[in-house]
Order: structure tokens, then sequence, then C-alpha cells
């Protein structure tokens, strides 16, 4: 459905849309856009259908919404349900994409290199296996903010020379804002280490320490379920979260989804990188505005949109159609 419309788009030269991850979910999203869009309901029922339980149902009633097995497929299917509107309407095709952790999943599903039924699945089991691999209250994640990341990666080396669990810097989101993960104690350590250095540091309520080595086993039982899932090579560029490039063979894309799972996002180097490429608009695609907030920050980024209501997707239709020379 979408591989044809994404072929009918129109080829952006300075657009680059990116795909949020969890903790961008919320009780009732895309209810409003799924009231003037049928497509919103019909790519739910697909994904639903895929999964065998009702992922409108828990988007809407928010039953289960913050169990990371549910969280995962739901925000997935948001996403793909939003950029499905988006090209319906005559919106561009971007010249990059990116997703932030489980957002790179829905990049993937909207390049066309995997299907929405396929990746719903497996971000199911992803969800499962991350929180298998950690006893619930075992694990932490904390945002440090206004330290350097060289700064924080000493705090989590000091902690962990210590011998009382282990913590690392899970998510690299933007200057002066690192997201660390592990053992709580651990966790606790560098956050108080980190306020002594003149820091802050946010507790995220989280079930599971994502990308740290804490999720290595999950990783290990995660890759023999990628090996069965058909990947074709994406058809727009997705940048990747493990090393902030473009993956230019199969292999590699199914390497860093397993890589991702226990290793750093590379979000500061990925957002770097559309500067570098010229991309000066940036358009999420997801619910919710955190990685558009993150990168209005950026000194080449002219603009940054959320799609998330109807006017929000009117806005930017309008204004990136503008700015690529589509309409007048």
């Amino acid at each position: 459905m979408s591989a044809k419309r994404l072929d009918q788009a129109a080829q952006a030269t300075k657009t680059a849309f990116v795909f949020p991850g969890q903790g961008s979910q919320k009780v009732g999203m895309l209810a409003e856009l799924a009231e003037q869009f049928s497509g919103v309901q019909e790519t739910f029922a697909e994904a639903s259908e895929a999964i065998g339980f009702d992922l409108w149902h828990i988007a809407q009633s928010g039953e289960g919404l913050n169990q990371t097995e549910f969280t995962q497929p739901v925000l997935l299917t948001a996403s793909i349900a939003l950029w499905r509107v988006w090209l319906e309407l005559g919106g561009v095709a971007p010249k990059y994409l990116a997703g932030h952790s489980l957002g790179e999943y829905s990049a993937l599903v909207a390049a066309g290199a995997m299907s929405l039924g396929d990746a719903v699945r497996l971000v199911n089991l992803r969800g499962k296996l991350m929180q298998e691999a950690v006893p619930q209250g075992q694990g932490a994640m904390a945002a440090i903010l206004g330290l350097e990341d060289a700064k924080v990666i000493e705090l989590c080396e000091q902690v962990n020379a210590q011998a009382n669990g282990s913590v690392e810097a899970a998510n690299y989101n933007a200057q002066g804002q690192v997201v660390i993960a592990g053992d709580k104690e651990a966790v606790e350590a560098v956050m108080a280490a980190a306020k002594e250095q003149s820091g802050k540091a946010i507790a995220l309520p989280v079930s599971v320490p994502s990308h740290c080595s804490l999720m290595k086993p999950a990783a290990e039982k995660f890759a023999a379920a990628l090996e069965q899932t058909a990947i074709e090579l994406p058809g727009l560029p997705v940048i990747q979260n493990v090393n902030a490039e473009i993956a230019t063979d199969v292999a590699g894309v199914r390497q860093a989804l397993t890589a991702q799972l226990y290793q750093s996002v590379q979000w500061t180097k990925t957002m770097q990188y559309l500067q570098d490429q010229g991309v000066q608009y940036v358009v999420e695609c997801g619910p919710g505005n955190v990685l558009a907030n993150l990168a209005k920050r950026l000194p080449s980024i002219e603009k940054a949109f959320p799609l998330d209501s109807k006017s929000r997707l009117e806005d930017a239709l309008n204004a990136i159609l503008v700015a690529e020379g589509k309409i007048a």
C-alpha cells in the first residue's frame, strides 16, 4: 500500500523524516486524525491482524500501553499510519529517514525494507526479550543534562570500576543530553556524581534499561528472529542508530538492528549527518514532538515539524511543499 504511493511521491532535497521511540506514547494518540483519515484505522487493523491483538484498543484505552512488548508495536503502527496519511495527502518522499531506538523499525517499514506485519511481530518480541533480560526493578535509565558526553562516559567508568553493577551511556540525544542505562544502583551512583559536577539527572520511567550490555542476552535471541524475517534494502536511505551511517546491504541492516539492543543510540551524530547532507527541514512522524524539539536547536535546521494532529499535519505539509519548491 505505502510502497506504491512512495514511488509516486515527489523527491525532497532538504527534508528528513525522523521516527520516535518509546516515551512518545500517550493514551488517545491519533484519535483526532483517525476521524479525518480512514487510513489510520486501516493501518492499525492491518498491524493488529498480524500480531493477534487489538493495538488500537491499547492506544486509545491505555491498557498495557506502558508495557514494552505492547508499547513498541503500538508506536510503530502509529508512525506508519501517519506516514501513509502524509503520502496520501501528496507529501514528499524525504531525502533521509532515521528513527530513534524503536523508531528505526518504523523508518525501515516506511522505506519499504520490511512489511508492517513482520515489523510489529518483531518489535513485540523485542519488547518481550528486553523485559526477560532484566527482572523488573533491577535496571534503570536516567537523563544526564548539562555535561559533556566525555564527562558522562568518565562518570560511568568510575562507577563501573567500583563494581556495583554496570552503567553505560545509552542514548546520545543532543549536546548536553545523554541518557544512561544499567543496573539501578550503578545508574543512581552516576546520577549523584553528575549532580556533584553541576549537571542535572532525571530518572526515566522505564521498565527496561535499553541500549546497554545488560541487553546482550536479548540481542542473541533476537538475532535468530531477524534472520527469519524478510528484509530488503530500504528504498530510501535510513540512517542507523549504532553508527549514524546508511546500510549498504541487508546483512548490515540485520546486524545494526541486533547491535542496537545493547549499543548506544548515536542521535547527536545522526542529526549532524543530516545537517552535513544539506537537510534544513525535519518532520517527526509519530506521536509527540520530542525529536522535533531536539532538531529545532540545531544550527542548520530551519524548521522542525511534528505531525500528530490535523493542524500540525497541514502546517508541515504546506511548509515542506513550499520549501521543496513543489508549490508556490
